[in-house]
């Protein structure tokens, strides 16, 4: 069975219809006969929403215990026993509840997928993973839910379901998504006019770039090379000149007049030598074409014109910036430049702006350098000069009489003409057809092909021999000039893809699509097997073309070692581009191998992290949790001991030890886990707003009466935050005051609002720490000074950090004014304190969600 399809529903913001036009298209399918059910869909008590259920086969829920709540959630099982053709999941990006098969929703889709079942669901653009910094920018709140990028743009069908800010917020008043009671903290809050506008045009610029990428796959695979206009893509030319700063900063504008506008640049490296392009100045303005946003392209043409309307082509650009050309006015007798070239091949297709500046008309720095590889037109002209020439040449010499000596030097003129324009043949025919005419118009006899003079025979030889040794010199200083320009070119490629790597900005998809784009091919995928009875598999892979799973089916493979190969699909190579692609392999192959060495360093560095954590743990089962387990032991033998005849006070102060051992054992068991379940990564709060002061005066129930003063305003803004890791970081701070605070100087906990924040400050008076190991009280099983057996196993501050930072904030250590420490706890706020207020992480949900 296939792979299933999955369909998204992509918004805004909560409440633009996401979830209703699903179920629409879930009744319109099943109006077909499609077997269609609901796998999980929430309804948020909207009864429009709700009425859309009807109609429509429900899985059953599975539900789970968390933290004394029941919680619904989509039964994976189930549906999978069902084996619908199509599945509605709504809310890709949920986290699910511990004790689910996946942690997030989106994994419970990529099953039913990979089982063969379509899935529909529905997402909002402010839950996309790489959008999160944006998105907080935007609305002051950090999604704790998210779903990777790759996912939802893996879907093959993206809807957006798109509503102006001004209709949300009408919705919203006539109590169409949240309960009348939370309707206006909600338009003050997340829903404020800017936040939604932001929000949709996030939306409708990713989905603009989703479409951006259909359309050139849709190009690509119908080899479609006219231009479509969809939007304004903007094409630099640049040569390496000191004008390119100004080009760039021109396009810049244009691509800000037209929404959407993208900017790229292009520094075309020709073979041929006829670029002198700075190394130093192309990294100056590649780091200003990324500077506004643009991004910069390296790629090897022979016939400049031709590769940069190719490119251009490629990427489906709407026009070209060139600069007006920097020869002087005698080189345009070489013909009439780029510009004007690429102006007149263009079509209407593409518009090319020729933009003056500083350095027209200036030169080009470096002499013009002809090579060997010369174009089809100099060919042509060559053979010409060299064939046709010397006829004409003899036709204009019989009507002045220059003498044999003259007219040989006029012909080996010509024979060097034809070297300079088609190389060593034309100038061989052009020696052989002159020395002919010159015997059979010149030499005596006249008109006939004989030679009377042997004096004569010795000029003829003489004559084809320079002619030859001209030509033959001529070619050799080509194919030298050849050469080095394309060793020049060669080094550039590599230099620039050196610095890249050395600067870590290449990963293996970007330098597997740094070979694509410089070689022109449809796709690059870097291919390996672990040996050579092994099929071979894919490492990484780039562009549109047909996948390659050997390298005999690429149309270039270059080997890496015996088991890992390059290969390309678009065209053949050339023999001389092999050299560079050898290094551009043998480069993908050490960025391969860094990458799974960091993976393998990464997992070493978790187990030897686990391994301390675990040596530690052990140290302290046999130290700190012994003591309070002998206490309780003694003090009930001692109660259970018949021989003695204990009185009331002796034995309830019995019953108090063991109380105090029980609550001491609890407090560390409960520490210990709490830091294991950190190292693990298994720590998922429950974010909701809430006041400080429902949370703070509980976590003082486990430190005497009377030992914290509390300074909570009422008018502190609400925190987002998960009561219960709060009440547990609280608690170990407080109590890490007191026990070092010292006897009868109370321990201060006061709250204040700052900006977006709100700190939470325990201030305590004990004998404070240097700055030296302020950060390290933070680490498990670190205890500061000479703590005494009893105080703890160290884990006390390294799990309140762990639960803040967990939570969004973050913890510190300051000292206090006067002489002691102050812890501070810094939260994120929830915005201005109003009476009611949904839940801002997830304003789709007033109720309970995990993130």
């Amino acid at each position: 069975m296939g792979r299933g399809k999955l369909r998204i529903y992509l918004g805004a913001a909560p409440g633009v219809g996401k979830t209703y036009a699903m179920l629409s298209e879930a009744h319109r399918r099943v109006e077909r006969g499609t077997d269609c059910v609901v796998a999980f869909v929430e309804h948020h008590d909207r009864p429009r929403t709700e009425v859309m259920l009807h109609g429509l086969e429900t899985v059953p829920r599975r539900r789970l215990e968390y933290r004394g709540g029941v919680f619904p959630e989509m039964d994976l099982d189930a549906v999978h026993a069902r084996r619908p053709q199509v599945a509605l999941v709504d809310e890709l990006a949920h986290t699910n509840i511990p004790g689910s098969r996946n942690a997030k929703r989106w994994q419970d889709v990529e099953e039913l997928l990979a089982a063969g079942v379509d899935v529909i669901s529905t997402v909002d653009i402010q839950h996309l993973e790489s959008l999160g910094d944006v998105v907080e920018s935007i609305t002051g709140v950090r999604q704790q839910e998210t779903v990777p990028d790759e996912v939802v743009r893996r879907a093959d069908q993206v809807e957006l379901v798109d509503m102006s800010p001004e209709a949300l917020r009408r919705r919203m008043a006539h109590g169409n998504i949240y309960p009348p009671d939370k309707v206006d903290a909600a338009l003050s809050n997340h829903f404020r006019p800017g936040n939604l506008t932001a929000l949709r045009e996030l939306a409708l610029l990713w989905v603009a770039d989703r479409v951006d990428a259909y359309l050139t796959q849709y190009r690509t695979d119908h080899r479609v090379s006219r231009i479509w206009g969809s939007r304004e893509r903007i094409v630099v030319g640049l040569t390496g000149g000191p004008e390119g700063r100004t080009l760039v900063r021109r396009a810049a504008r244009l691509a800000e007049k037209g929404a959407g506008g993208e900017v790229l640049a292009v520094y075309i490296a020709r073979s041929d030598g006829l670029t002198s392009a700075s190394p130093k100045e192309l990294a100056v303005q590649r780091t200003l074409v990324e500077d506004l946003g643009g991004t910069f392209h390296h790629v090897v043409g022979d016939d400049i014109p031709a590769a940069l309307l190719a490119f251009a082509r490629g990427v489906n650009a709407t026009q070209i910036v060139l600069g007006s050309s920097r020869r002087r006015t005698w080189q345009y007798v070489f013909g009439p430049g780029v510009g004007a070239t690429v102006a007149r091949e263009s079509g209407s297709d593409l518009d090319v702006h020729i933009v003056t500046h500083d350095e027209v008309a200036k030169g080009r720095g470096l002499p013009v350098a002809r090579g060997a590889r010369l174009g089809r037109s100099r060919r042509v002209w060559g053979w010409l000069v060299g064939v046709a020439g010397p006829p004409v040449l003899a036709a204009l010499l019989n009507a002045v009489d220059l003498g044999l000596a003259n007219d040989m030097l006029l012909f080996l003129a010509l024979t060097v003409a034809a070297a300079l324009l088609g190389g060593l043949f034309p100038a061989l025919a052009s020696a052989a057809v002159g020395s002919l005419l010159l015997n059979y118009f010149y030499s005596p006899p006249l008109h006939r092909w004989t030679i009377a003079d042997p004096k004569n025979i010795v000029a003829l030889v003489i004559f084809v021999a320079v002619g030859a040794a001209v030509a033959s010199v001529v070619d050799l200083a080509a194919r030298r000039t050849h050469q080095a320009a394309r060793l020049r070119a060669e080094s550039e490629i590599l230099s620039f893809l050196a610095g890249n790597v050395l600067r870590g900005e290449t990963g293996l998809e970007d330098l597997l699509e740094r070979v694509r784009e410089t070689f022109g091919m449809e796709s690059a995928a870097l291919l390996e097997r672990a040996s050579d009875v092994e099929p071979w598999t894919c490492a990484g892979r780039v562009g549109q073309g047909r996948p390659v799973e050997r390298p005999d089916q690429a149309d270039v493979d270059m080997p890496v070692g015996d088991h890992m190969a390059l290969a390309l699909t678009g065209r053949v190579l050339p023999a001389e581009d092999r050299r560079v692609l050898a290094a551009f392999a043998a480069q993908a192959a050490v960025v391969l191998d860094r990458r799974r060495l960091q993976e393998e360093a990464d997992r070493a560095r978790t187990l030897a992290e686990g391994n301390r954590i675990r040596t530690a743990l052990l140290a302290a089962v046999s130290h700190d949790l012994r003591t309070p387990l002998a206490g309780i032991k003694a003090a009930v033998t001692s109660l259970r001991c018949e021989d003695v005849e204990w009185s009331e006070e002796d034995r309830a102060e019995l019953l108090e030890g063991i109380e105090e051992g029980a609550d001491r054992l609890d407090h560390l068991v409960g520490n210990l886990l709490d830091m294991s379940r950190l190292q693990t990564g298994t720590v998922i709060p429950l974010i909701r707003e809430i006041d400080l002061d429902e949370v703070v005066p509980t976590a003082l129930g486990g430190v005497p009466e009377g030992s914290v003063d509390l300074d909570v305003p009422e008018t502190l803004p609400m925190v987002g935050v998960d009561p219960g890791l709060l009440e547990r970081a609280m608690a170990n701070l407080v109590e890490n005051a007191v026990r070092y605070s010292p006897s009868g100087t109370p321990v201060l906990v006061a709250a204040s609002a700052l900006a977006d924040r709100v700190e939470v400050r325990v201030v305590d008076r004990g004998p404070g720490v240097p700055d030296e190991a302020k950060d390290r009280i933070f680490e498990p099983f670190q205890r500061y000074g000479d703590a005494p057996r009893g105080a703890g196993v160290g884990l006390g501050l390294a799990v309140a950090r762990g639960f803040a930072e967990a939570m969004g904030g973050t913890l510190a250590a300051e000292d206090t004014p006067g002489g002691g420490l102050t812890m501070v706890l810094t939260l994120r706020a929830a915005g201005p304190r109003p009476e009611h207020l949904p839940v801002a992480e997830h304003a789709a949900e007033p109720e309970r969600r995990a993130s």
